[in-house]
């Protein structure tokens, strides 16, 4: 699997209790974790890691079930891909690295995992930034034809194996990509495939999608019902081309999960570390300062 390195960055796999998590540490100051997105790994944050490394200590990880971490056996009911062992995982990376308390920023799939950190580990972070989603219980609960045209990779993965694994596993350019291949960079881009293809990677994914209708939308809704929130601040970010940013409010779907929440969107689409990483490492940075 190719493996992408940032300068001045350093490579580590730490066991989080039997999940070996991959990722990369650079920079100095306060510790500031990284989590990337479908279909991508840690590398998602080449171009902006950099930056935020002039100022904190950061950590990029891949999610388990990704790139070069681990990918546990899964269950009838998902519960090992489900958001909840995500961020338990990163919990104790951040625990073996030294960092009892730390910021986290998320984009797409690790956005999901962020804020449910955020919401089972408060004394854990700092502040939080979510770029590109709303919470899973929202998403869900706003899917119309529109949405569902927009978003169809989300229903096809999180089909019954192995229907979905079987399809990526015949063209995964074209499942995983398509027109978005331009986006990345080569290096980028080049660990990103390297990722899907490999079938245990590919049906980690697929776990993580089913994980989201199961264990994760039924987590949002518990947590909806019992009033409980996020205490740490929230930065959303958005790209203005994305599906989120046509289909929702975004700023007053996140202000019903936490009090202390501001954002705008960014001149982009989906990826905005790649699509606009000065600007997203700007407002990354005036927001965790």
């Amino acid at each position: 699997m190719t493996q992408m390195r940032f300068a001045g960055f350093e490579s580590f796999t730490v066991d989080a209790d039997g999940v070996p998590v991959h990722g990369q540490r650079g920079g100095s100051g306060p510790p500031l974790l990284l989590l990337h997105g479908f279909p991508q790994t840690h590398a998602m944050w080449h171009a902006v890691a950099p930056l935020l490394a002039e100022e904190f200590t950061v950590v990029a990880t891949d999610l388990r079930g990704y790139g070069a971490s681990g990918k546990p056996p899964s269950d009838a009911g998902h519960l090992p891909y489900a958001k909840r062992a995500m961020a338990l995982d990163q919990v104790r990376v951040m625990a073996y690295l030294g960092y009892d308390r730390f910021a986290v920023a998320g984009h797409d799939r690790g956005a999901r995992c962020a804020y449910r950190l955020a919401l089972d580990h408060p004394a854990r972070v700092s502040r939080l930034a979510v770029l590109d989603v709303v919470p899973t219980a929202d998403a869900l609960a706003g899917v119309d034809a529109a949405v569902a045209r927009d978003l169809w990779r989300w229903f096809v993965l999180a089909q019954p194996a192995p229907l979905p694994e079987t399809l990526i596993a015949a063209d995964p350019e074209a499942f995983c990509f398509g027109a978005h291949a331009r986006l990345f960079a080569p290096e980028a881009l080049a660990a990103y495939r390297g990722a899907v293809t490999d079938p245990a990677t590919v049906h980690a994914m697929c776990e993580d999608y089913r994980a989201m209708f199961g264990p994760d939308a039924e987590h949002d809704a518990a947590d909806r019902a019992r009033g409980r929130r996020i205490g740490a601040p929230v930065l959303a970010l958005w790209g203005r081309r994305s599906h989120t940013g046509r289909h929702h409010d975004v700023p007053a779907v996140w202000r019903r999960w936490a009090d202390d929440v501001r954002g705008r969107a960014l001149d982009c689409g989906h990826f905005l570390a790649e699509e606009a990483p000065r600007e997203t490492a700007a407002e990354l940075l005036a927001f965790f300062r």
